[in-house]
């Protein structure tokens, strides 16, 4: 038999996004303040002010409005963003179950949308080389649009050299994650950390749902070998 895969989303499933977020806002302040004066104290309060508030995809655009910044200087913020080394942490208990996880025979694998340059920088802060077997970034492959493409996965599957009925995909996204990796063939785990997620996952047609991301090891065990067991 051969080793089984556990692949896993990379934003809102292995760390939370919002720290990639805050990490970028931190360098458009500073960018402000060297090069327009704003107080970067004060434009990070803007910025951060306009996540709280679920303003996110605005929160460059309320900034220049607030400090008095024409808003053509939006696009060179995002690309400040984008640029940027970001401050990111595993949390423990992501780390402690990919440990887990290599640890029990699993061949690990990491499958993220987004600017594959950008996650690039989010998977080195994150020290994610050290803790899987292989990270794809999926907008390389296919159409380029990534998950839920097939292509990414049949890449990552690939890599690791498993098999799709032996793979388990670990992800927040019930279509790009889940939709994604059951079109693939893959077992598919939800990550539900809160109840609005909960009522999203309703509707999803993951194998199984977890709402901490140190469930996932035992969860994938029953999923994988419960049906090897069923088909023997």
């Amino acid at each position: 038999m051969s080793a089984p895969g556990l692949i896993f989303d990379l934003d809102d499933t292995l760390y939370p996004e919002r720290q990639f977020i805050r990490s970028g806002f931190r360098a458009v302040a500073l960018r402000v303040e060297q090069s327009h004066g704003v107080p970067a104290a004060a434009a990070l309060a803007t910025l951060l002010g306009a996540l709280r508030r679920g303003n996110r995809a605005h929160a460059l655009q309320a900034m220049c409005a607030a400090h008095g910044l024409p808003s053509s200087l939006v696009p060179e913020l995002v690309e400040v963003i984008r640029a940027h080394a970001p401050s990111l942490r595993l949390p423990p208990e992501s780390r402690d179950t990919l440990v887990t996880a290599r640890l029990r025979g699993w061949r690990l694998g990491v499958l993220t949308n987004g600017l594959p340059v950008v996650q690039m920088r989010k998977t080195a802060a994150l020290g994610l080389s050290a803790l899987v077997d292989e990270i794809v970034y999926a907008q390389d492959w296919g159409s380029g649009r990534g998950k839920p493409e097939p292509e990414p996965f049949e890449v990552v599957l690939e890599r690791l050299g498993v098999h799709a009925g032996m793979s388990v995909f670990v992800g927040d996204d019930p279509w790009c994650d889940i939709f994604g990796a059951r079109r693939a063939r893959l077992r598919t785990l939800l990550v539900c950390r809160t109840a609005a997620q909960l009522n999203r996952a309703r509707a999803c047609e993951a194998d199984a749902v977890v709402s901490r991301i140190d469930e996932v090891p035992d969860a994938a065990v029953r999923l994988v070998f419960r049906e090897v067991s069923h088909a023997a």
